[in-house]
């Protein structure tokens, strides 16, 4: 499981067995993992997150979203 960044207490991370679908994230904080599709950037599981957590973590997700994208890339493809 190869975090991808961090911030503040949020996880990005991608599951070895990821790569068979297409290209996303989780997020994990304490005991909630979400998981956001990439391209577009739209919610897939939310994982116990409130609403307001969710936004708040599709908002991150948009404004890492090329270095998620690379990350995926440069660990799946390689």
């Amino acid at each position: 499981m190869p975090t991808v960044l961090r911030v503040g207490a949020y996880r990005f991370f991608f599951y070895s067995s990821d790569g068979i679908e297409p290209m996303h994230v989780h997020i994990e904080k304490d005991d909630m993992i979400a998981k956001f599709w990439l391209v577009p950037v739209r919610l897939q599981v939310s994982g116990g997150f409130s609403r307001q957590e969710v936004a708040k973590l599709q908002r991150m997700v948009e404004e890492n979203k090329m270095k998620l994208i690379e990350a995926w890339n440069d660990y799946f493809n390689d």
